[in-house]
């Protein structure tokens, strides 16, 4: 057996799969959080605005090779080993740092490389002078809105990292710093992403032991999480890291191609979640919108208040896409979401569908009452006469034949899972059922079968 051990992902090229779009409500969950009070954000002298260059790619972070503006092409040159702050300069048209390679953040901190982007700003990899350790820095966007967010998320890591003193389930923060009017928080570094992981193996599908591992962990984190009355509400691949970035290549004897392929496996399953920038309270139901587009769960998409199960929807979605290797509901609209969630989990439920369309037409009542007409206008309906407005509602051909294509839950995991099917259809069934009321909570999910009844991996 080959065994290659490597330190990093190379990220030589843009991810341009059609799997992903931006939140639809970064700008409401920023401005719209309800949080215990330990949880709001804080207030802070506003320091000078200074240094670094980043590049909005959408939501999360995106893992790329460094990319520069042509009028800062000059500052990206390494071998800058002074420890003093660099020269000032004014941030971007858009709030982000810029920086050049070898610089300082303070003299504590010197840049090595950018290892992540996204809309919040950009992820640094650098040298701890203190403790003499690599260190990922999350370099945040000037803007107020998202000071604001880094600061809850300061107050969510500082919160959880109090009772998670090993720092065995959500990522560590080291420090944070407000450093030329950005928020830089320091995490310890991690591995690459579940969702980095499989682009690299080429969408392989991860073995079920390895599957029974990782989805342990993450709901061992999201318990823990909720235990706190907290709901992460942005669970994804993306945001799921291997604390490790080694790994092992074995043969791939399923492979149908011609000559000898590998496929990789990690060689350690530790994982840790990370981004809480969109942490939001459990003790109540929320109305905005929430997760990822391929992992939010349908009372999100329906308007009908979301709370803890939003996360469970989310793991259910995470763990198919690692026995499959595929996203389970590609797609960039509601309705089409929604009719997808039918052809693969069955009906949605008359209650839920019935809600929506009594809330629908009050709010329609009401508008008109008032003179007003922007609702009509601007809501979807996506219920009619007590059922899902599907195939009628349907924007184009191409928008059924995507939905109808997919197969029932049950027929697409035995598709990739030799054994542990049943058990893992029965998880999944579990915590994939339309009403969250009904959903697996995750201790219950923790004690499925298909958990407790084999050794860990």
């Amino acid at each position: 057996m080959e065994m290659e051990y490597v330190s990093e992902f190379p990220h030589n090229y843009m991810d341009r799969r059609p799997r992903k779009r931006p939140r639809l409500a970064a700008a409401a969950a920023a401005a719209a959080w309800d949080i215990p009070p330990q949880l709001q954000p804080r207030t802070h002298t506003k320091a000078q605005s200074g240094l670094y260059y980043g590049q909005v790619v959408g939501n999360g972070t995106s893992i790329g090779s460094s990319r520069m503006l042509p009028d800062h092409a000059s500052l990206f040159v390494k071998g800058l080993a002074q420890k003093g702050s660099p020269p000032w300069r004014d941030d971007d048209k858009d709030g982000h740092y810029v920086f050049a390679l070898g610089e300082n953040l303070t003299s504590r901190y010197k840049i090595h490389r950018k290892i992540g982007e996204g809309t919040f700003g950009q992820v640094l990899e650098c040298w701890d002078r203190e403790t003499r350790e690599v260190v990922a820095v999350k370099v945040v966007r000037s803007t107020k809105k998202y000071r604001e967010a880094a600061m809850l998320e300061v107050d969510v890591l500082q919160l959880l990292g109090k009772y998670d003193r090993n720092g065995s389930r959500c990522v560590q923060i080291r420090n944070w710093l407000d450093y030329h009017n950005h928020i830089c928080i320091v995490f310890e570094m991690l591995g690459p992403s579940l969702y980095d992981f499989l682009r690299k193996n080429n969408y392989c599908p991860f073995p079920v032991n390895l599957v029974r591992e990782l989805g342990r962990q993450l709901l061992e984190c999201v318990a823990f999480m909720h235990d706190k009355r907290l709901v992460h509400t942005d669970l994804k691949p993306e945001n799921v890291l291997f604390v490790s970035s080694e790994y092992i290549k074995i043969p791939d004897y399923k492979s149908h191609n011609e000559g000898t392929f590998y496929k990789r496996l990690p060689k350690s399953s530790a994982i840790k979640v990370i981004d809480f920038g969109s942490t939001a309270s459990g003790h109540q139901d929320h109305k905005y919108i929430v997760s990822t587009r391929h992992y939010r769960a349908p009372e999100v998409i329906l308007g009908l208040g979301w709370s803890y199960p939003c996360d469970i929807w989310s793991v259910g979605c995470i763990l198919v896409e690692l026995c499959s290797g595929e996203a389970l509901f590609q797609t960039h609209e509601n309705l089409e979401h929604l009719a997808m969630m039918e052809r693969v989990l069955g009906p949605l439920p008359q209650h839920m569908l019935k809600r929506v369309e009594s809330h629908i037409n009050i709010l329609l009542i009401l508008f008109w009452w008032i003179g007003g007409g922007w609702f009509s206008l601007h809501a979807e309906k996506y219920v009619r006469r007590g059922r899902l407005d599907w195939p009628d509602g349907a924007t184009s051909r191409e928008s059924i034949k995507a939905a109808m294509k997919l197969p029932r839950l049950q027929n697409l995991v035995m598709q990739h899972v030799d054994h542990s099917a049943g058990d893992i259809i029965d998880l999944l069934q579990g915590l994939l059922r339309h009403d969250p009321a009904n959903r697996l909570t995750a201790h219950e999910a923790l004690r499925h079968p298909f958990f407790t009844r084999y050794r860990r991996f």
